[in-house]
């Protein structure tokens, strides 16, 4: 296929840049939802504070919200970038990029600050938000014809699906709808971020380490197995209590193909990048998470263990990494040398994915401890975060292209 001309914006760039890409609103968005969500679970979750939260237990809202909240607003600064580098076809800005932003922060709000009454409008606002962000992202991969996309625009519609059982759940309609709802959504984020990160961490290496020899592969048989593998574990972890030995024996057999991916992604130049490490220690993360899944069956360990191993050491790290290596490229930034900002930030996520769900194995007496620990090193690491990268989001490219 020969190269799209890219559509956009020939006026100069201007000052305040938010919304000439998808990826500045929602970044911004995800990193301050990161912080004040957190925050929030801090005081709620020992009863130093209550909120209406639609009627739920602060439990589920905090499941929910960074999973629909945070990750979900990550995906869609990730997707609405790459698919205009993928197809060549400006993705939605201007006024089109700020209602996104408005559904999902009005379900934001809603969830936080509205009654069991107000559950069919924040949904209204949370659903619609996903649902144009799927027409947003699909538009231009169906004029193109690049139908091999089509995989991650599916990953959405099941994202979208699993945020409707849980409403429906909050809603009193479905009985298990709210746990139904928030394990699905974070599979199905898990699902895509494997389907990313096989495309991306092996690219990223071969590109940044300073090895030109360096040639990583990805294995078809892999692809399909963990795939399938995955569906499965999804299906029996969530709609099959009783399952606990298919479980175990599906997250044994997740553990040792990821792992086997992993070893295949390993270079030792990577621990001197800090945009490396995060993607490679995050996605180990991801393979501990299985680990930890078999042995709550086997051994009797918490299963929020291996649940946070997936959210905040998996998808905290690498939706982090990504973020922070996203905004320096697409505003004319050096990926290759970037600030020194991010090495004590990633680090920071890392002590507190470490915290969360490795000491507690060996130091359970002081669970509670731990948790807050984990949650105030998460708060600091996206202050660093925010900090740094503010300017970059609100600021145009330093190189005066669009974008």
């Amino acid at each position: 296929m020969q190269p799209i001309p890219l559509t956009l914006d020939s006026s100069s760039p201007k000052k305040f840049a938010l919304w000439q890409l998808g990826f500045r609103p929602f970044f911004l968005a995800a990193v301050l939802w990161a912080i004040v969500a957190v925050g929030l679970w801090v005081a709620f979750w020992p009863g130093w504070a209550q909120a209406p939260l639609l009627g739920l237990a602060p439990m589920d809202w905090h499941a929910h919200e960074m999973v629909f909240g945070y990750a979900s607003a990550v995906i869609a600064g990730f997707l609405l970038t790459a698919v205009r580098n993928w197809t060549g076809v400006q993705t939605w800005q201007g006024w089109r990029l700020a209602l996104l932003l408005a559904l999902w922060l009005m379900a934001r709000l809603g969830m936080l600050l509205g009654g069991q009454q107000a559950v069919v409008w924040v949904a209204a606002a949370d659903l619609l938000f996903m649902a144009l962000l799927i027409v947003a992202v699909s538009l231009p991969v169906i004029r193109v014809r690049q139908w091999k996309h089509f995989g991650l625009i599916a990953k959405l519609v099941l994202i979208l699906a699993g945020n409707a059982v849980f409403y429906l759940g909050a809603a009193g309609v479905v009985s298990q709808g709210v746990r139904w709802g928030v394990f699905s959504g974070l599979y199905f984020v898990l699902a895509l971020i494997f389907v990313m990160g096989r495309r991306v961490i092996p690219f990223f290496i071969e590109k940044g380490v300073e090895d030109a020899n360096v040639s990583l592969k990805n294995y078809r048989w892999l692809d399909v197995s963990s795939l399938i593998l995955f569906l499965l574990f999804w299906w029996f972890d969530t709609f099959q209590p009783g399952s606990d030995a298919v479980v175990m024996a599906l997250s044994v057999a997740l553990f040792l193909l990821h792992g086997f991916r992993l070893l295949g992604w390993w270079h030792r130049g990577i621990w001197a990048k800090p945009l490396l490490w995060v993607l490679y220690l995050g996605y180990a993360f991801l393979v501990a998470g299985f680990a930890l899944k078999a042995l709550a069956g086997l051994a009797g360990i918490s299963p929020f263990l291996a649940l946070h191993a997936f959210a905040y050491g998996g998808i905290g790290m690498i939706t982090a990494g990504m973020m922070a290596r996203v905004s320096l490229g697409h505003t004319g930034r050096n990926v290759f040398q970037p600030p020194a900002i991010v090495g004590p930030m990633f680090a920071l996520l890392l002590a507190g994915t470490v915290v969360r769900v490795v000491l507690p194995l060996f130091f359970g007496g002081h669970y509670a401890l731990w948790i807050l620990i984990s949650q105030l090193l998460w708060i600091a690491a996206f202050c660093l975060f925010v900090t740094y990268y503010l300017p970059i989001f609100l600021r145009p490219r330093i190189d005066g292209r669009p974008g």
